[in-house]
């Protein structure tokens, strides 16, 4: 587990399960020619995706940014159109740091899709429930309302399992909501209709959660969008606005699908790294 020290937080990215996607979609759009040179990518087009849910921990509180895969719930279709090659490690990972699931206060949700939700609920004595039973699970409204009335295209990623075992622990909100006086989740749309970005601030500087509107550091162009996105057009305009305000005041960044940086920092103009917390070397 990689940990990163940021002033009065401690991150710690926990291990969610990693899947194997097509790069193709991935990238939209963007010609493999280009984006290849980017981030590596098998004989098979697939580029690895890990799903790392990030422990935040700050003034006391145990926060979990996103929940990962879950630990057998995927059936192997779901196994084998994600490219799933580990699930959950995540009650392992608590348990070395000499925490459990039940020491998770707040979770704080980008949005609900299966990658990101799974992780939420568990199953117990042939009934599923929620795997952080003592924490308050917080997600926008318009995502939660459409995890729960999906439409025909979103259907096949919001699923009943991980919302139905969970839905007196949800706490929703509109545009922003700011928790502990130093996180802030932001609605942006774009990925899906209710996704969020969230910002940790602390000693003066700040580290902005991407989301899936940028899942890697690949996708640093606004452009690079996925074609799993919903509303393409939203993803673009907020990582425009965003990336513009990061960049200007020189915000790290971090990532829950990356498999090489945990966190990085860019130059002013965006073109060079200059600070990283480096999961492994990429090999391209």
């Amino acid at each position: 587990m990689d940990r990163f020290d940021f002033h009065d937080m401690k991150l710690t990215w926990l291990d969610g399960g990693t899947t194997n996607l097509d790069g193709g979609t991935m990238f939209g759009v963007v010609p493999k020619v280009v984006w290849s040179k980017r981030y590596p990518v098998d004989e098979k087009n697939n580029i690895e995706l890990p799903t790392h849910p990030i422990l935040v921990q700050f003034d006391g509180h145990n926060i979990l940014i996103d929940s990962g895969l879950g630990d057998g719930k995927l059936t192997d279709r779901q196994k084998r159109n994600l490219g799933v090659s580990s699930e959950s490690s995540l009650n392992k990972n608590l348990e070395e740091l000499g925490l459990s699931a039940a020491d998770i206060d707040t979770v704080l949700m980008t949005h609900l899709h299966g990658d990101h939700a799974a992780g939420l609920t568990e199953m117990q004595e042939e009934e599923y429930v929620s795997a952080f039973p003592n924490a308050k699970i917080y997600v926008s409204a318009v995502e939660w309302n459409e995890m729960k009335n999906p439409n025909i295209r979103s259907r096949n990623t919001y699923w009943k399992e991980n919302w139905e075992p969970i839905q007196d622990q949800v706490e929703t909100f509109e545009d922003e909501l700011t928790l502990f006086g130093a996180i802030t989740m932001i609605h942006t749309g774009g990925h899906s209709d209710g996704h969020a970005v969230i910002k940790l601030e602390s000693g003066g500087e700040t580290i902005l959660h991407m989301g899936d509107i940028m899942p890697t550091h690949a996708h640093q162009n606004p452009l690079w969008v996925l074609a799993y996105d919903d509303y393409p057009m939203d993803s673009i305009y907020a990582k425009e606005r965003l990336m513009k305000e990061a960049l200007e005041n020189e915000y790290n960044f971090s990532f829950y699908h990356d498999a090489y940086y945990r966190l990085l920092k860019w130059s002013k103009d965006g073109k060079e790294i200059v600070e990283s917390l480096q999961y492994k070397e990429k090999n391209i």
